[in-house]
């Protein structure tokens, strides 16, 4: 559980810090993972401030570890998100396109027919690129040492203390 408002730099902080070692840990036959837009800044529900391009990195971060420790076996599924015109559609794209091994650059622009199409059915304006305008994202590691009175790091530690025992790790 992360702190109401975490962003992309504590979103992608806490993503590596458990993530990688639970897998590297684990080596799993195939990686399972669910992928859903609503920890994106514009969902109402989840009041976390993620951007369509940190979402884009933790997919490319898993389409890795699937490759490094399940040899490329990798279910990745969508789930959540409330935000259908600006996030899912984008955030999707993004997936598919990374399991397929063919990513989409974040810069791309969003052909016009689609745009037109979204705007006859929904009325709203759909995003003219495939980027929130975040790319690159960039986050401080883990391992570079952490803030105790910072809640985003006792979260973090919270999970990696519950979690890492159980697999043998130290916290």
């Amino acid at each position: 559980a992360l702190p109401a408002g975490t962003g992309d730099a504590g979103w992608l902080r806490a993503f590596h810090a458990v993530v990688p070692e639970v897998i590297e840990d684990f080596r799993p036959q195939v990686m399972v993972t669910q992928h859903g837009a609503d920890t994106h800044f514009e969902d109402p529900l989840a009041h976390l401030a993620v951007s369509l391009d940190a979402q884009r990195a933790v997919q490319v971060a898993c389409h890795d570890l699937a490759h490094e420790y399940a040899d490329g076996r990798w279910v990745a599924l969508g789930g959540g998100g409330y935000a259908v015109v600006e996030v899912v559609p984008r955030s999707w794209t993004h997936l598919v396109a990374i399991a397929a091994g063919r990513p989409i650059e974040p810069e791309a622009m969003i052909p016009e027919e689609w745009r037109q199409t979204v705007f006859a059915r929904t009325r709203q304006p759909a995003p003219a690129r495939m980027t929130d305008g975040r790319w690159p994202v960039v986050w401080a590691d883990w391992e570079a040492g952490y803030d105790p009175a910072d809640r985003l790091d006792q979260a973090v530690l919270a999970t990696r203390r519950a979690v890492f025992p159980l697999r043998g790790l130290l916290p």
